[in-house]
C-alpha cells in the first residue's frame, strides 16, 4: 500500500515542474553514479583475475621454504613425506640465488633459479616463450632461460650473442669475499625468453637445478624450496594446512595468493577507495533527493491532511514518504544497473575501449561481472534512499496539516 502511494505521487502531475525537475535530476543522478560504480567495479575485477592469472602461471600453487637459513635437505622420508599429503599432485625441487649475468660490457644482476624437469608440470613458463625454446641445459652445458627485459640488457637473445655468455655466482666457501676466488663463474647457453609480466620479466632466469648445485657447493638433495601442484586448486589453503601439520613449524608454507599477498591487498585497496569516492557521487545525489522530497511534502499536505483524517498513524504517512525514496533510488538504481550491464556485456564481447601505450599483456579494458558487486551496490542504494528520505519523511508524519484552504 505505501508502495502504490509512492508510484502515485511520483508519476502523478505536480503543481511546479521544479519538484518534477528535481525528482528526475535525483534519479538520473543515481542512475549515473549506479552505472559508474558497476563499470569500474567490474573492471577492477578484470585486472585483478587477469594478474591472479598471470601470477598463477608463474607461482606454483603451494611453495615450501626453510623457516630458516636459504638452503635445506630434502631426503627421500621427507619428499614421501610430502608425496602422502591429500591434495598434493606434482613436486618439483628448485635452488634460487642472486647471480650477475655478464655479456661483455654488459651485465645484469639476476634471480637464476635452479630448477628440474618437473618443473613444467607446476609452473606454465614454457607457455610464455617469446624468442627460443624452453632448454635449461645439463651440468655441464647449462643453458638459461631469461625474462625479456633481462635478456635486452644483456643481450642473451638466443643464436644472436656473439661474445661468451657468463653467469656469476658466490662462493660460499670464500672467507673472504673481496677476494678473487669470491665467485664462480661459468659459460652458459642463451636457450630462450620468456615474457609473462614486467615484474618477471626484468628479474628472473632460469637454468638446470645441478648446474646451480654445482655453482653453489649444494649436495644433491639440499634445494631453496619445493614447488607443488594442488590436485584441486580451490583447496590449496586446507592443503597447506596439512602439509604444515605434518612437516612442523621449521618450515614456511605458502599459496599462491600468500606469495603475493602484498599486490593482492593493494589491489583490494584500490578497489575499496575508488568504490568510497565514487559512493559520493550516490550522496550528492542524495542531497537533490532530500530537496525533491521536502518539495513533495509541502506539495501534498492537504492528502496528508486526509489520510490523518481517515486514520492514517504518522508511521503511516512516514513509511510512504521513505517508499516515494526507494521508488526514486530503486527507479535510478535498476536503469543504472541496467545501462552498465550492457557497456560492459559490450566491452566483453566487442572489446571496443582500448588500453593506451600497448605495453601490458593485452590492448583493452578487461571486464569481470560479479553478482556481489550489484549486492553491495544494491544495499549501498537502499541505505542512501533511507538516509534521504528519513528528514522529509519524518517531517511529514509529525506536522500538523489542515484541509482549511
Amino acid at each position: 500500500m505505501n508502495f502504490l502511494f509512492a508510484w502515485r505521487y511520483f508519476k502523478s502531475k505536480k503543481s511546479t515542474n521544479a519538484i518534477n525537475i528535481i525528482a528526475w535530476i535525483s534519479m538520473i543522478a543515481i542512475m549515473v553514479s549506479t552505472a559508474a560504480l558497476i563499470i569500474v567495479l567490474s573492471v577492477f575485477n578484470g585486472f585483478e583475475d587477469l594478474v591472479k592469472n598471470l601470477y598463477g602461471d608463474f607461482y606454483a600453487d603451494i611453495k615450501i621454504t626453510p623457516g630458516q637459513g636459504k638452503f635445506f635437505t630434502a631426503d627421500t622420508a621427507f619428499i614421501q613425506k610430502v608425496k602422502s599429503v591429500n591434495g598434493v599432485n606434482q613436486l618439483s625441487f628448485t635452488v634460487e640465488e642472486k647471480a650477475v649475468l655478464v655479456n661483455g660490457d654488459y651485465q645484469s644482476i639476476v634471480f637464476l633459479k635452479g630448477v628440474d624437469k618437473n618443473y613444467n608440470t607446476v609452473n606454465k613458463l614454457s607457455h610464455y616463450i617469446t624468442d627460443g625454446k624452453y632448454e635449461l641445459g645439463t651440468p655441464g652445458t647449462p643453458a638459461i632461460v631469461s625474462g625479456s627485459g633481462i635478456a635486452n640488457a644483456v643481450g642473451a637473445i638466443p643464436g644472436l650473442a656473439q661474445l661468451p655468455l657468463v653467469i656469476y655466482l658466490p662462493n660460499r666457501k670464500a672467507n673472504n669475499f673481496n677476494s678473487l676466488n669470491a665467485m664462480h663463474s661459468f659459460e652458459v647457453k642463451p636457450a630462450g625468453i620468456f615474457s609473462v609480466q614486467q615484474e618477471f620479466d626484468d628479474k628472473y632466469a632460469f637454468t638446470n637445478l645441478a648446474f646451480i648445485q654445482y655453482m653453489l657447493d649444494l649436495n644433491a638433495d639440499e634445494y631453496s624450496s619445493i614447488e607443488l601442484s594442488a590436485k584441486n586448486p580451490d583447496e590449496t589453503n586446507d592443503i597447506k594446512k596439512r602439509l604444515q601439520k605434518k612437516l612442523g613449524e621449521q618450515y614456511i608454507i605458502k599459496t599462491s595468493y600468500e606469495q603475493n599477498q602484498s599486490l593482492f591487498t593493494v589491489m583490494q585497496i584500490e578497489k575499496w577507495v575508488i568504490y568510497g569516492i565514487l559512493s559520493l557521487i550516490l550522496v550528492v545525489a542524495a542531497f537533490n533527493m532530500i530537496g525533491a522530497l521536502t518539495m513533495l511534502v509541502l506539495e501534498k499536505e492537504k492528502d496528508i491532511a486526509v489520510l490523518k483524517a481517515m486514520g492514517a498513524s504518522e508511521k503511516r504517512i512516514q513509511n510512504i514518504f521513505l517508499s516515494e525514496g526507494f521508488v526514486l533510488a530503486g527507479a535510478g538504481g535498476f536503469l543504472g544497473m541496467l545501462i552498465a550491464l550492457i557497456i560492459c556485456f559490450i566491452q566483453i564481447k566487442f572489446k571496443l575501449i582500448k588500453l593506451e601505450g600497448g605495453t601490458f599483456i593485452i590492448n583493452y579494458y578487461p571486464v569481470k561481472m560479479t553478482v556481489p558487486d550489484f549486492i553491495l551496490v544494491t544495499l549501498t542504494i537502499m541505505i542512501i534512499a533511507v538516509l534521504a528520505s528519513w528528514i522529509p519523511a519524518k517531517k511529514a508524519a509529525a506536522q500538523f496539516y489542515s484541509l482549511k484552504s
